[in-house]
């Protein structure tokens, strides 16, 4: 970057968080850093463009006059750099996405429909796996980003999706099939079909919380089979809302007395190292519900 950019954004950047700390870590300088840029532009300049106080640092007048015109060499520069970037990068691309089933059924293909409206050569990648198999995943390289239930391992970078709801699956002919919320310790009371991904199932801190523990007849990682099985009256289950779209099983879902959730979120191993398509594509997700 050329060096007097550097300095504008010193500059800028200062003003806008009044204070060379706070710059230097938006810029990922010391502070020092910031300091000597800002005191090399008055020098190149002749004048005094910021006052050094206790307080912090505030514009002087010279600073003032001056300040929208290194605003807006920045934010031309950015418009530059973003431009070399679209010309370079975005032509093609790969993005590596590891998922879970019901992402990949119900979100995945909205979403991609979407973003590949803007950037129409970029190529998808899909694994399908459970919670631990994703983690492992992101953290060897072998995905670039990964759709996974928060909170996760602490080595990713992550951010938040969506809530999604975990609701009570019943048979239609369920003696509770008419209940408004369904209670919790009646899950003691019918066999329990238990969807697992990984390590912990989604449901076993319900358990935890309304200190009931179903009797586990049957566990799977198929969230299908479940609902199969409890079409055909085998046991209940507790599945999230997610899987729940579009099922071609005659079952009952309810909504349990303490709602309950799984987060949903997208975590990478390094925002820094992100190739440019892989960064657009996490921008466009923070940005848009996935629903």
């Amino acid at each position: 970057m050329d060096m007097n950019i550097q300095k504008y954004m010193a500059f800028v950047s200062t003003v806008e968080h009044g204070s060379f700390t706070k710059a230097a870590e938006m810029l990922h300088y010391s502070q020092s850093g910031i300091s000597r840029m800002i005191t090399d532009l008055e020098k190149e300049w002749g004048v005094s463009i910021l006052e050094r106080g206790r307080s912090g640092v505030r514009l002087t007048s010279d600073g003032l006059k001056l300040l929208p015109y290194a605003k807006s060499v920045c934010e031309e520069y950015r418009k530059l750099q973003t431009q070399v970037e679209e010309l370079n990068g975005l032509q093609s691309g790969l993005i590596r996405i590891g998922t879970f089933s019901s992402v990949a059924t119900h979100w995945l293909p909205n979403i991609i429909k979407e973003f590949q409206k803007d950037y129409p050569n970029i190529d998808y990648e899909l694994l399908l796996g459970d919670y631990m198999e994703i983690e492992n995943w992101i953290l060897e390289g072998r995905v670039d980003c990964g759709f996974l239930r928060l909170p996760t391992i602490p080595e990713l970078e992550t951010f938040f999706l969506e809530q999604d709801k975990l609701l009570v699956v019943l048979p239609e002919n369920h003696p509770l099939a008419n209940c408004d919320y369904f209670p919790a310790d009646a899950l003691n009371d019918y066999p329990f079909m238990l969807l697992e991904k990984g390590a912990k199932a989604d449901v076993s801190e319900i358990f935890e919380e309304c200190s009931v523990s179903p009797n586990v007849h049957f566990t799977t990682w198929d969230d299908y089979a479940i609902m199969s099985m409890v079409e055909s009256g085998l046991g209940i289950s507790i599945l999230p809302q997610l899987i729940l779209q579009r099922v071609p099983y005659r079952i009952v879902t309810k909504e349990l007395e303490v709602p309950a959730y799984r987060k949903i979120g997208l975590a990478v191993r390094d925002k820094k190292s992100m190739s440019l398509a892989v960064k657009r594509f996490l921008d466009y997700m923070k940005y848009r519900s996935p629903n």
